[in-house]
């Protein structure tokens, strides 16, 4: 409703605003305009019926343009309608037929499946027939066979009755007892002849009646009964080899050798070829695990034949009295008068029969222990089983205290004979070492190798650490002491002249230090590869590496003192060259041209200085090893430059000067690269540099050899040093000098 200023009112709000959700042709609408009240409403709506209404004939317009072609397909179906009856009674004619076919079909499929039913009980009862006459076969058979003790066959009946018992066993009740009663009869001869064949060891005869353990379903006690066989043969053979053994040590009272080791290794070897030679009856019996069943068995021999050995040859060699007797004799050693240890030479022995033996026991165990991981088609848990019996069985503990005692004696052994081979130090002839060297490195090695022989990680690591005391203490205390030498210089030069036995006794001692510090890396490369060979597991590499660590700093610790040792023997010769030196202070290199010629004819000291350095350093170079002796030169170079270098300092040059002391420099540096193997000119880069500089024609020539311009050059000069060495030259103005950028 409009209100009295002309506006509306809230209704009719809702009424306009609702006006643009007509839905023109609905039964709604009509409601809708008939409650309008406003003529601006009403208006709109009108204005939007007219346009509806327009639209409305647009779509008639377009239906009735389709009129033609909607005529064309009604024309066309009514065409199509007298077709489609006819597929009609077609489809319903097909429809009939479709279900007696399909009625036809289930009587017959039901007829089939009766006939099938039928078929199967027939095949059934025919089966069950022919079991039974196979059954009355298989029983004429096993009589006929046992009748002539062709047992072979009547184990072959038996086996063909098994496997039809195993499906018929509810049919020919009374066939069925006889035949297993001719299995009892058959299973009773053959256990009683293999019994008499085992008895008799009937080796042929044996194999027949085992083979016969199968078809008769008895593999399981076929496979007892047959490794029970083997494990005595290789009893009584060990046995016998073992009491051969014992009469021997008996008669010989240990006045020759007993072949424990041969005893040991025909025992493996008859457990080896047992299995291997057995190998198809094993696999027949119980398939691989028969195999593992077999090495189980004769490992518990092996544990008892071998652990006898091993403890016999410990008692025979008195392997625990003379552990003892070596640890007494360590405690001893302090105590003057002690008796004299164990001999050498006879432990040597001991160690290498007990190397032997164990080498063997690791060989064999390792062969079996592969032998079953070989295996494929082993039960989950035997094969570990087994493994874990030859790692922790007697025979491995027995082997473990034989290790021990291995320990005890090689140690000793090494002990003893780095000892006796430091007592018995001598120079050799054209050697430039003495006997010392070689003889101790050579023991180390021996045993070290033999250690790692056993394959064992914790004697590998115990003998290891008896090298490296010995090589840190005795032996480079032995070292030590030969370069303990007082008034060296009194006795190198007696007389002013220089003493070749001092000299040649200085040299080896130094060559000593030089040569043990190579052998020392070549231990360590050694072993290493050997381990790494011997010792798969990743954690005893590293415990070997972590031990031989110490050869390293052994190695640079003889090379510390080598130094020292060259030091000290540098130290005698150069205050025989110093004089020389000194000479140079009182030399003019302020030249002219005339004297800088007389230079270039009679040279003013560098030939004496060579002949100084001839006359009291090269003469130890056939003494000396070629590491030591360029080491020996290149001390003494040092000290010639060194103080070469003070005096120049302290001198004036003109510009020939600097060119006589670039001569002099290259002199010295041709004659001295001659005396060594490693390079000098790096000894003589100062000097070298000082002449360069003093060589220039003006002081801003520098320049163009400094910083960026230096090229390939290294200074080893300051730049304070280098206006020091500017300043030394007499035409060069100080204001210059001061002026240059370095």
């Amino acid at each position: 409703m409009a209100s009295a200023n002309g506006t509306v009112s809230v209704s009719e709000e809702e009424n306009v605003t609702g006006l643009s959700s007509i839905n023109f042709g609905s039964p709604e609408s009509l409601d809708q305009v008939r409650n309008l009240t406003d003529v601006g409403a009403m208006t709109r709506l009108l204005h939007e019926c007219i346009a509806y209404q327009r639209s409305l004939d647009l779509d008639l317009e377009t239906l009735l343009s389709q009129r033609s072609d909607l005529d064309k397909h009604l024309h066309s179906l009514q065409r199509s309608a007298d077709v489609l009856e006819i597929v009609r009674a077609d489809s319903d004619h097909m429809l009939s037929s479709i279900r007696s076919t399909c009625d036809l079909a289930d009587q017959v499929s039901g007829k089939v499946r009766e006939l099938d039913l039928a078929q199967s009980r027939v095949h059934s009862t025919l089966s069950r027939i022919d079991a039974i006459v196979d059954r009355s076969n298989c029983l004429d058979g096993v009589k006929k066979a046992l009748d002539t003790e062709d047992f072979e066959s009547a184990a072959r009946f038996v086996q063909t009755f098994l496997q039809i018992d195993a499906r018929y066993k509810d049919s020919g009740s009374d066939q069925r007892d006889q035949l297993l009663e001719s299995k009892r009869q058959l299973e009773s001869i053959v256990r009683k002849r293999l019994s008499a064949a085992v008895d008799q060891r009937d080796h042929p005869t044996i194999l027949r009646f085992v083979r016969l353990f199968s078809p008769l379903g008895l593999q399981q006690e076929g496979l007892q009964v047959y490794v029970t066989y083997l494990r005595k043969v290789i009893a009584l053979r060990s046995r016998l080899e073992f009491e051969q053994l014992m009469e021997l040590i008996e008669q010989n009272a240990g006045q020759s050798q007993v072949n424990f080791v041969g005893c040991l290794t025909n025992l493996f070897k008859d457990i080896v070829l047992a299995i291997e030679e057995n190998d198809e009856i094993l696999r027949d019996l119980c398939g691989e695990d028969g195999i593992v069943y077999a090495i189980c068995e004769l490992q518990e021999e092996c544990d008892s034949r071998g652990s006898s050995i091993l403890k016999k040859y410990m008692d025979y060699r008195k392997l625990a009295r003379l552990a003892s007797d070596i640890n007494s004799y360590s405690k001893n050693l302090i105590t003057v008068g002690a008796a004299e240890g164990p001999d050498p030479r006879e432990i040597e022995l001991y160690l290498e029969e007990i190397l032997s033996l164990t080498q063997l026991g690791e060989d064999y165990t390792e062969f079996m222990v592969s032998k079953i991981r070989g295996l494929s088609s082993v039960n989950a848990d035997l094969g570990p089983q087994a493994t874990k019996a030859f790692r922790s069985g007697s025979f491995s503990r027995v082997v473990q205290d034989l290790t021990g005692f291995y320990v005890i004696l090689e140690e000793f052994f090494m002990v003893e004979n780095v000892r006796k081979a430091i007592k018995i130090d001598e120079h050799v002839p054209d050697s430039l070492t003495t006997s010392m060297v070689d003889d101790v490195f050579y023991v180390l090695q021996s045993c070290c190798r033999r250690a790692i022989s056993t394959s064992n990680i914790n004697s590998v690591l115990a003998v290891l650490s008896g090298a490296m005391n010995l090589l840190s203490n005795e032996y480079q205390e032995a070292l030590q002491q030969k370069m303990r030498e007082p008034n060296l210089g009194a006795k190198l030069f007696l007389g002013g002249v220089g003493v070749q036995k001092t000299g040649t006794e200085i040299a080896t001692a130094l060559n000593n230090m030089d040569v043990s510090s190579e052998y020392v890396l070549k231990l360590r490369h050694e072993i290493e590869e050997q381990c790494t060979e011997v010792f798969p597991a990743p954690a005893d590499r590293e415990r070997v590496k972590s031990c031989l660590s110490e050869l390293g700093e052994m190695s640079n610790g003889f090379k510390q003192t080598l130094n020292a040792g060259m030091e000290q023997l540098v130290a005698t010769v150069t205050p025989r060259i110093r004089p020389v030196l000194d000479s140079v202070a009182t030399i003019s290199y302020e030249l002219s041209e005339a004297e800088y010629a007389e230079n270039e004819v009679n040279d003013p000291w560098v030939q004496n200085l060579l002949h100084a350095v001839e006359t009291n350093a090269a003469w130890l170079q056939s003494a000396m090893t070629t590491n030591n002796y360029d080491l020996f030169v290149h001390l003494v170079i040092d000290f010639i430059v060194k103080r070469l270098e003070v005096i120049m300092m302290q001198k004036r040059f003109s510009q020939l000067g600097g060119l006589q002391l670039d001569r002099d420099a290259r002199a010295l540096v041709s004659h001295f690269s001659g005396m060594t193997q490693r390079t000098v000119r790096d000894k003589f880069a100062r000097l070298t540099q000082m002449a360069t500089i003093l060589n220039l024609e003006k002081v801003s020539e520098i320049l163009d050899f400094w910083g960026e311009n230096s090229g390939p050059m290294t200074w080893r000069l300051t730049p304070a040093e280098v206006r020091r060495v500017l300043g030394l030259r007499v035409d060069f103005k100080p204001e210059a000098i001061a002026a240059l950028k370095l």
